[in-house]
């Protein structure tokens, strides 16, 4: 089965989360088909703490791909978030 879960990076103490869609038999930090976003829980300032790619989400969800319950909570954040401003 496909799923779309965390992967964990960073240092001790110093969390960083890459959203990836796996194979949920493959490790956690182990290999990935596509990253689709990032999650920081430590940003402070004016960090950016979440960015993910929403059309591939919908995309690997069409294709019968699992959420993880987290993940699911970070989409609706993202979804949540006004969208960032075009680079002129």
């Amino acid at each position: 089965m496909v799923v779309i879960r965390l992967a964990r990076g960073g240092s001790k103490k110093r969390p960083f989360f890459n959203v990836v869609v796996a194979d949920s038999r493959e490790r956690r930090d182990g290999r990935f088909i596509e990253r689709v976003g990032f999650y920081n829980p430590v940003a402070a300032g004016s960090a950016e703490g979440l960015r993910m790619s929403l059309d591939r989400v919908t995309y690997w969800k069409g294709v019968g791909a699992q959420l993880s319950p987290t993940v699911e909570r970070l989409v609706e954040q993202a979804k949540a978030q006004p969208a960032p401003a075009a680079a002129a």
